[in-house]
Order: structure tokens, then C-alpha cells, then sequence
């Protein structure tokens, strides 16, 4: 049966019904926002998108959203300082439309990263994260480059554990340990001059989501097409989409890959 968004908007209230909560039904934008009565801080969720994973998954993509929601808006009400938490501090990546201020107007810390990525900071809670602002850091008496020196330092640090798969020849290592931070090894250069090294053919990476990043040791143009087929699959079902674009490593430089995804022949099999 097809959802629509009135019949979402109902379960969302359902879902989402606390004393010290608001929601909010915006018809125009087919919005739903839960946030905390007292600060006004809060989540504004997309229903459409809700809707499209229900059906996929049922009330399972509900109980993951509202973990999710509950763990937000908790984390919103609390004050956390940076001090005495530097190994706690992570770079995270995020698709170059995210915004860069909170909903209340504060600027977030960001970098750029490539013309389909932005760098943002965050400060690791245990089941979830903070995205850090500027007010934060100027609160700590912090700079702002020694926040982005901490985590990048840190990133480094983040276990790597790979499955790998190979597919017409072409080599590709999936890391999805899923601890905020997949996408984020993209900028563990340590890793990839490593892999550069160790790889047979072209280094191409792909991050299109928070908990998945992909590296591809290209070694046919067949490589290039099925990377681009796993990039798009991934970006549909991550909850924090990055992008569909996967990227070629060179000279310590990320260049987006442009292309079609096609199905290839099956008898190129052979060439495993």
C-alpha cells in the first residue's frame, strides 16, 4: 500500500509524542520537525525520504529513525566541552551542500574539500557525535586550526578493516566498520599513499555515504563502471548520503570520475 505523506505525518506524531517535544507539519516543504519546547532546537526530517525507506524496510526505518532522532535532539541538550576530550575529535565528511550553520544560526567549523565534499568536525559522544561551531571552539579559547589539526591527526588513528571483492579483474576493498567515520579514512593520507603503492592499477576511492567507503584498484575500464554502479546503489540507502561520484587519487589529489554506470557482458567474466 502507498504511503502518503498525511498518513507518515500521523506515525511521526505517534512516534515522536513527548511532553517536552514540539512537531510540526510543514504541507509546503512535506517536512516533519521534532524539537525540544524550551530551545527550539531541533530536527527537521525530509518525508519523503521517510516514506521511500518505509517501504523498502517497514517499521524497522522507523525504530532506526527515532534512535537516531531521541539521540540528536539529546545531544542538543547538553553543553560538552573540547578540553581534556582531544582524542575524542574527528573530521567527518558531508556532501558540498550541507549547511554550514545549525538551524539555530551558529556556524559550524568546516573545510573545504572537493567541489562534491565538505570537511566538518565533530566531537564523538559514544553512540553518536557533535557537529562542533565556531562558538564552541572561541568558548574553549581554542583556535581553529588546532581543532583541524587535532582531527586530522586522529583520523589516522581509526581502524581499517576491509572485505574484498573482485570483479572483472578489478580489485575493490570495502571499509564499513560503521562508527561515524567510513567516509571520513578518505582523508587518512597515511592509507591512501599506502594503497597507491601497494595497488596494480588506478586508485579510485568512493565515499557515498557516512558509513561506507569504497577503494577500487582499477585495472581494466570495466573497473571504473562498476565502481560507479556501487557508488550510486550505496548513496540510495546510506542515512547520511555523501556523494555518487566516486573520485581517481593522484599526487595526493582527489579527481571526480565522471561516468555512465553500464552492465557489462557477461562473458568478461572470464577475465577475474
Amino acid at each position: 500500500m502507498k504511503i502518503t505523506s498525511i498518513k507518515m505525518k500521523k506515525m511521526l506524531e505517534e512516534r515522536f509524542k513527548k511532553d517536552e517535544w514540539k512537531t510540526t507539519f510543514n504541507r509546503d516543504k512535506d517536512t516533519f520537525r521534532i524539537e525540544w519546547k524550551g530551545s527550539g532546537k531541533g530536527i527537521t526530517i525530509t518525508v519523503p525520504k521517510v516514506i521511500a525507506k518505509y517501504e523498502r524496510r517497514g517499521e524497522s526505518a522507523l525504530e532506526e529513525l527515532e534512535d537516531h532522532v531521541e539521540e540528536a535532539l539529546r545531544i542538543m541538550n547538553e553543553t560538552h566541552s573540547l578540553e581534556g576530550k582531544e582524542k575524542k575529535i574527528f573530521p567527518v565528511i558531508r556532501a558540498g551542500s550541507f549547511p554550514t550553520e545549525t538551524d539555530s544560526g551558529k556556524k559550524l567549523v568546516n573545510t573545504e574539500h572537493t567541489a562534491e565534499t565538505r570537511i566538518f568536525y565533530a566531537l564523538d559522544l559514544g553512540k553518536s557525535y557533535q557537529l562542533i561551531d565556531e562558538d564552541m571552539v572561541m568558548r574553549e579559547n581554542w583556535s581553529v586550526d588546532r581543532l583541524k589539526e587535532i582531527a586530522s591527526f586522529n583520523v589516522r588513528s581509526l581502524e581499517v578493516e576491509m572485505k574484498k571483492d573482485t570483479v572483472y579483474g578489478n580489485d575493490f576493498y570495502f571499509q564499513s566498520v560503521k562508527d561515524g567515520y567510513d567516509a571520513s579514512r578518505i582523508l587518512n593520507e597515511v592509507l591512501l599513499e599506502k594503497m597507491k603503492a601497494e595497488f596494480e592499477g588506478e586508485l579510485a576511492i568512493s565515499i557515498p555515504h557516512q558509513d561506507v567507503i569504497i577503494f577500487a584498484d582499477i585495472k581494466n575500464p570495466e573497473g571504473y563502471d562498476i565502481l560507479a554502479q556501487m557508488a550510486m546503489k550505496f548513496f540510495a540507502e546510506g542515512n547520511v548520503p555523501v556523494t555518487s561520484l566516486s573520485f581517481l587519487y593522484e599526487n595526493k589529489t582527489l579527481e571526480p570520475i565522471f561516468i555512465l554506470a553500464q552492465k557489462k557482458p557477461k562473458d568478461k567474466r572470464k577475465e577475474d
